[in-house]
């Protein structure tokens, strides 16, 4: 079955321009050559049209077009010549490199090197000359600088078209790194709460039981209002895990939840991690002393908060003070862990930024804001500050 080849619109703009601008040199007489066997003008024009013809096959059919190319590139050697003949077969040569086989992309630099060694080596023992190593020059210049320019141009397409490549597959490992990272860390919150919700449940099963069985209007009374206080915060929290994914099955034992008294020792612990690099990590809560204790979920979340913020300190953070700070206003948790932002003296340990997702997904779990990112201190110096702000649920249906 024979299909038609379609010329490229670039290929039929320079057929074009090469068919006519050997039309004026013909017409202005300028030739590149004379005293050759057909000597008659208009025969130049046979090769410089089948030159052009040569030049619309050269993106479609660039073996063709070099194959008849170079037999009119021969045969206007015989006549009076001219210049756009050749120009034509240079960029031919170059087009027959560059969009040909990867075969023919290796071999045509080398062939016409040796041809243009050969053509040198030959005029120049036949003619016995210096002048007969222009021949040489003039035949490197239509043939071995084309195609090795081809090459050239053809090496820097395919490097570019690999690195575009890799750029797509770091992107989509990002995304599927980003995607593990969310699931896993959803996983980790729904072991953490839990024994937290199972804890409610098993007080108000517990307790309307004993409601239903003994026979005592105080006791039901006071069973009562236990079922009450544990429906409601179990309610608190089983908000919080609307939306949550989980996935895979129950490998991991559930941990106890640690809670903002163990900040101390948390900080303490980071403080001699960090001796060595030169960092110095304080507490400093500013929090009312008796104030009314937070839901676990939250306490939960600002802990993990702060333990990721020392543990990327300790990776990254320049020389200086490690500040965690805690605040409440009204509904609102505040956490904030500043460090100094800068480089650091020795190595570093890289990042996947997984930490900085799990932190996200923990305070958008909650409904609450978080900001990472470096920035001005009040003295001037630029710090990496973690600031988020988690709010505390009112449990008002107790009163």
């Amino acid at each position: 079955m024979l299909t038609s080849i379609r010329p490229h619109r670039d290929d039929v703009l320079l057929a074009a321009c090469g068919l006519l601008g050997g039309l004026l040199l013909w017409r202005l007489g300028l030739h590149t050559q004379g005293g050759r066997p057909f000597s008659a003008p208009w025969i130049t024009l046979v090769p410089l049209t089948v030159m052009a013809a040569m030049e619309l096959l050269r993106r479609s059919a660039p073996r063709t077009a070099l194959a008849f190319g170079a037999l009119a590139l021969i045969a206007d050697q015989f006549t009076r010549g001219s210049l756009a003949t050749v120009l034509m077969f240079t960029d031919v040569m170059y087009a027959a490199v560059l969009y040909g086989t990867p075969a023919a992309a290796r071999r045509l630099p080398v062939a016409t090197l040796l041809v243009t060694v050969a053509s040198t080596i030959g005029f120049l023992a036949w003619f016995r000359r210096p002048e007969a190593l222009l021949i040489g020059v003039v035949t490197g210049l239509v043939t071995f600088v084309p195609a090795i320019t081809g090459v050239s141009v053809r090496n820097h397409r395919a490097a570019a078209e690999a690195a575009r490549l890799a750029a797509d597959q770091t992107a989509r490992l990002a995304e599927l790194d980003r995607t593990q990272a969310v699931v896993a860390e959803r996983a980790r919150m729904a072991r953490e709460l839990h024994d937290m919700v199972a804890n409610h449940l098993s007080a108000v099963a517990i307790h309307s039981t004993a409601a239903l069985s003994i026979d005592d209007p105080e006791t039901s009374r006071r069973a009562l209002g236990v079922i009450r206080e544990n429906s409601v915060e179990g309610l608190a929290e089983m908000r919080r895990l609307i939306g949550l994914l989980r996935e895979g099955g129950e490998g991991d034992a559930p941990a106890a939840a640690p809670t903002l008294a163990a900040l101390d020792a948390l900080v303490e612990q980071a403080n001699t991690n960090a001796a060595s690099s030169g960092l110095t990590c304080t507490l400093e809560d500013t929090r009312a002393t008796g104030s009314d204790p937070l839901p676990t979920p939250v306490e939960l979340a600002a802990y993990r908060i702060v333990q990721e913020s020392l543990t990327n300190a300790l990776k990254h953070a320049a020389p200086g003070p490690v500040v965690v700070r805690l605040g409440r206003t009204g509904e609102l948790l505040t956490v904030e862990v500043t460090s100094v932002f800068g480089e650091r003296p020795g190595p570093t340990a890289p990042g996947s930024g997984a930490g900085l997702v799990g932190m996200r997904e923990r305070v958008a779990l909650l409904g609450g804001t978080i900001e990472a990112g470096p920035g001005p201190a009040a003295d001037g110096t630029k710090i990496w500050r973690v600031r988020a702000e988690l709010p505390v649920w009112e449990r008002k249906m107790r009163e």
